[in-house]
């Protein structure tokens, strides 16, 4: 009997984001400060949609190590597992606010510091989901991919968010092969169009040659997210084109966490792959009308 909906895996930390639209750093004048990190703004997305939810991550002994526990936990998030790095500062990262793809600096810290004892559950959830940032650095690294490979071989779903970025993650060939790895295990896996491009620079994008990629790798199915074109999803039998609606966007930070966290939230409700792609649409719409994570409980009937 599983415990969780889903296990979260990887980075808590500190967003700066700009409270200008700017092009770059060297153009802010002032940021405001929230709680971020991929991992864990699906875990909250999933969990104000109603879903049982862990999060597994590591923060600093700092004071943005308190803001940051204080803040998961008072949305009622399972932190068990959130390891607090003694004499070490949480990790932080500075945004651009963008209504396109923001810019980023990040400054690590305490997020690579995931052990096995925090993955113990692992096993015990119906999806197991991590990024490329929290794949990027060791002791993260070998750590997650031995709990994502117990997690597989007990019936668990893995998930990735192929977030792959090179400031983050210097070593692409070692990125290219950790993400085969975990692919081979079905996962499911979202990548943008920037991702692509970003983690394999000399293959032109096209959605379809994308999708059909990481299938090859043994991924059970794929979502392609495009930007203002939408997404594309296949699963090797089915394929589908999801255009966007026209809506007023504020902040585009977060937004894939919150489309993957309606995606991913229909795949449990075992919704089709076309309802998964929609739920993970509108929940991406709600999620760019607000600046900052989402804080409020969202009734998943919205997505269907």
């Amino acid at each position: 009997m599983t415990k969780y909906d889903i296990l979260s895996v990887g980075e808590l930390l500190i967003d700066f984001i700009s409270e200008d639209y700017i092009e770059n750093f060297s153009k802010a004048s002032s940021f405001r400060q929230f709680q971020g990190g991929s991992p864990a703004n699906m875990c909250l997305n999933m969990h104000l949609l109603g879903n049982n939810t862990k999060l597994v991550c590591s923060i600093g002994s700092d004071a943005m190590g308190k803001f940051l526990y204080q803040k998961v936990s008072n949305y009622g998030i399972n932190c068990d597992d959130v390891a607090i790095i003694p004499n070490t500062p949480s990790t932080l990262i500075l945004v651009t606010r963008s209504r396109t793809t923001p810019d980023f600096e990040a400054y690590r810290t305490a997020d690579c510091q995931i052990s096995m004892e925090q993955l113990a559950d692992a096993k015990n959830s119906r999806i197991f989901h991590t990024t490329c940032f929290a794949l990027s650095k060791k002791p993260a690294q070998t750590n997650i991919m031995k709990a994502a490979q117990i997690a597989a071989e007990n019936g668990v779903q893995l998930s990735i968010d192929a977030n792959y970025a090179q400031k983050i993650w210097n070593d692409r060939q070692e990125a290219q092969t950790i993400v085969k790895t975990y692919c081979s295990y079905g996962a499911i896996v979202k990548v943008s169009d920037v991702d692509w491009s970003r983690l394999y620079p000399n293959i032109p994008f096209e959605k379809t040659k994308v999708a059909a990629h990481f299938l090859s790798l043994g991924a059970r199915e794929v979502c392609v997210t495009l930007g203002e074109e939408g997404s594309y999803v296949n699963d090797g039998t089915a394929e589908y084109t999801i255009g966007i609606v026209p809506i007023n966007v504020v902040d585009t930070t977060g937004a894939g966490d919150a489309f993957w966290s309606g995606y991913l939230t229909a795949w449990l409700d075992e919704k089709s792959l076309k309802e998964r792609a929609l739920a993970g649409r509108k929940m991406a719409a709600i999620k760019l009308q607000h600046l900052g994570p989402l804080e409020q409980p969202i009734d998943k009937a919205l997505l269907y």
